[in-house]
């Protein structure tokens, strides 16, 4: 059982990087603009973070759905998730009135239009799907589960007969 769980757990969480990836990367100008519009980073670096997070989504969902390296992708999903976490909540406390762009879209938005907290909700849904792979990376139809049985084969002593 903990096996399907976990096995739900990837793909789920490789869909959600699948999905915000290519909605970034097909449009990396909103994506700056998303980006941006959290004013905690250099002009520099909020261009440079715009440009790189839609292949580390992409790659991230790609090993995720695939199944190779699973845990250290959770582990990274962890990461980014609370970093995520932790802009909306910044956001939020500076009193900040933006979408997060995290599908897609996002920036300035009118007062009262916000939806941090279920922004928060779902991204801590999503950081307890990574952490269910952190602690259980073993799942159904992946590519280290494959290495694993492959490795244990070629592992067992060969014996030849007298």
């Amino acid at each position: 059982m903990n096996v399907i769980i976990s096995t739900v757990c990837r793909l789920g969480l490789a869909g959600l990087w699948i999905a915000s990836g290519v909605a970034k990367a097909m449009d990396p100008g909103q994506t700056y603009i998303a980006v941006a519009a959290f004013d905690v980073m250099p002009d520099q670096l909020t261009s440079t973070v715009a440009a790189v997070l839609p292949f580390l989504e992409l790659g991230l969902g790609l090993l995720l759905l695939l199944g190779v390296g699973t845990r250290a992708a959770a582990a990274l999903s962890v990461g980014v998730l609370v970093a995520f976490i932790a802009g909306i909540v910044q956001a939020w406390a500076r009193g900040l009135s933006i979408d997060c762009g995290c599908f897609g879209g996002g920036g300035q938005v009118s007062a009262g239009r916000t939806e941090y907290p279920m922004e928060i909700a779902r991204d801590l849904g999503f950081l307890a799907l990574a952490l269910v792979l952190v602690r259980r990376p073993a799942t159904r139809l992946s590519a280290d589960g494959l290495l694993a049985r492959h490795s244990a084969r070629s592992a067992s002593p060969v014996t030849e007969g007298k």
